[in-house]
């Protein structure tokens, strides 16, 4: 029996865009029309792209952040108001992400906004939020080497999922020669030159360390699979590093099973492939392999199973899943509720020097703290991918990792550390005493 051709997949994938567009351009609407008779509520920009290269990823979080507003109206909603969300479209179009934050925070007067997921998305909506002083609450992993005083990143920074990843491959695994393959644009980009560089620390050599970047959507993956295989031949154990990002993944993990690549010869950690992007495709191919997150959808806790519930309740879905940025929305909602109900007000201002030192349970059983630098602190989990679409852990930290803005590994950063409470800078250098001006 033939599995899915990638090519039914990708329709498969873009229906879901459609759907997913066109149920947010409803929900956009709604909100829109509402909005004018309800100077009563608080309104919550959602900016994530419901089409286009990304909505396989981002279309749950629009979701996420609609679940949550409705358990929080249920319990009354925030300071006596109501929550009201405004979704917007950015559709995978970079530029598009500015154009619509601007008019989530000057038309529609949102409070907040819970968006993006491409570090380019994000690079293009910062100077917005720090022009109009608003806030975004991020929630993917990324490569860190910013600190904004508007920004909130409640996704990993690489000290809490590249780094460790790398380490559990190294000790666990005993891997000698690494392929750091991405989508070609910042977030992979810099996150492997933080990489080459941890690597090179730890004594591996230059011919050990291929490295190589397709764009979004890339889908002919014959030649770069080809070429792994043969750089995993030469005796010494090998393994892919991946940030490749979006729907370019199901092409690469089928190419890799058409080439007879398996998990146990060279084995791919990602960084963007969680539950949502394989419910619904062939996991035969990706068997084995492993993903690096701060929450797994099966890791057992009582918070866990309860929002799990809950969320495919919601959804009216027993199959819906959940994944880690996902999370990452769950937590930085919940800051952001306790920061408004804290000052008693969604002034920016306020908000933004109360939410430093607030904590939230994670789903994983542990409680997560928002730091000067507005990382939090979160566990680091490796997974491996089970025939069902889930993951086994394999590997974890004792404990939380509190996120660094800045890496270590890189000669321009390892000094400077992220603080928006005691020297109110996002990039204040310390062997100079000097605040380097602009957060990023």
């Amino acid at each position: 029996m033939h599995s899915k051709s990638t090519h039914d997949i990708a329709a498969s994938f873009s229906r879901r865009g459609v759907l997913a567009a066109t149920a947010g351009l409803m929900l956009g609407l709604a909100s829109i029309s509402g909005a004018k008779a309800a100077d009563d509520t608080i309104k919550v920009g959602v900016l994530h792209s419901l089409s286009g290269t990304m909505a396989i990823s981002e279309t749950t979080l629009k979701d996420t952040i609609l679940f949550l507003i409705d358990e929080q109206n249920k319990k009354g909603g925030v300071n006596g108001k109501k929550l009201e969300a405004v979704v917007v479209d950015p559709a995978s179009n970079w530029p598009l992400f500015a154009e619509k934050a601007r008019e989530l925070i000057t038309k529609d007067k949102v409070s907040v906004v819970f968006g993006c997921w491409t570090s380019v998305s994000r690079k293009s909506v910062l100077p917005v939020f720090k022009e109009l002083n608003s806030i975004l609450f991020y929630p993917v992993q990324y490569e860190g080497e910013e600190s904004e005083r508007n920004v909130f990143y409640t996704g990993a920074a690489p000290n809490q999922q590249a780094i460790p990843a790398v380490d559990y491959l190294m000790k666990d695994e005993k891997v000698k020669r690494w392929v750091l393959a991405g989508t070609d644009y910042v977030y992979p980009r810099t996150t492997n030159k933080i990489l080459e560089a941890y690597l090179k620390s730890k004594g591996v050599a230059q011919e050990d360390i291929m490295i190589n970047y397709t764009p979004f959507g890339h889908s002919d993956w014959q030649t770069i699979v080809a070429d792994i295989k043969k750089f995993g031949s030469a005796g010494k154990k090998t393994a892919v590093v991946s940030t490749i990002n979006g729907d370019a993944n199901v092409p690469f993990y089928k190419e890799l099973g058409n080439q007879g690549i398996k998990a146990k010869d060279i084995p791919v950690v990602a960084f963007s492939v969680g539950e949502e992007e394989l419910a619904g495709i062939d996991t035969k191919p990706l068997l084995g392999h492993l993903a690096a997150w701060n929450y797994f959808q099966s890791i057992k806790s009582p918070e866990n199973e309860k929002f799990i519930k809950a969320w495919q309740t919601y959804t009216k879905n027993p199959k819906r899943v959940t994944n880690d940025p996902m999370e990452a929305h769950v937590i930085g909602f919940d800051m952001w509720v306790k920061a408004v109900e804290k000052v008693k007000s969604t002034d920016p201002d306020k908000v933004i020097d109360a939410l430093p030192g607030i904590e939230a349970k994670n789903l994983t059983g542990g409680t997560s703290k928002m730091l000067p630098n507005h990382h939090i602190t979160k566990p680091v989990f490796i997974g491996e991918i089970k025939a069902n679409g889930q993951f086994d852990v394999v590997w974890k930290t004792p404990g939380l990792v509190a996120g660094d803005a800045w890496s270590k590994e890189l000669d321009g950063s390892k000094d400077l550390v992220g603080d928006w409470v005691g020297k109110k800078c996002g990039n204040f250098n310390t062997k100079t005493n000097k605040c380097l001006g602009s957060g990023s």
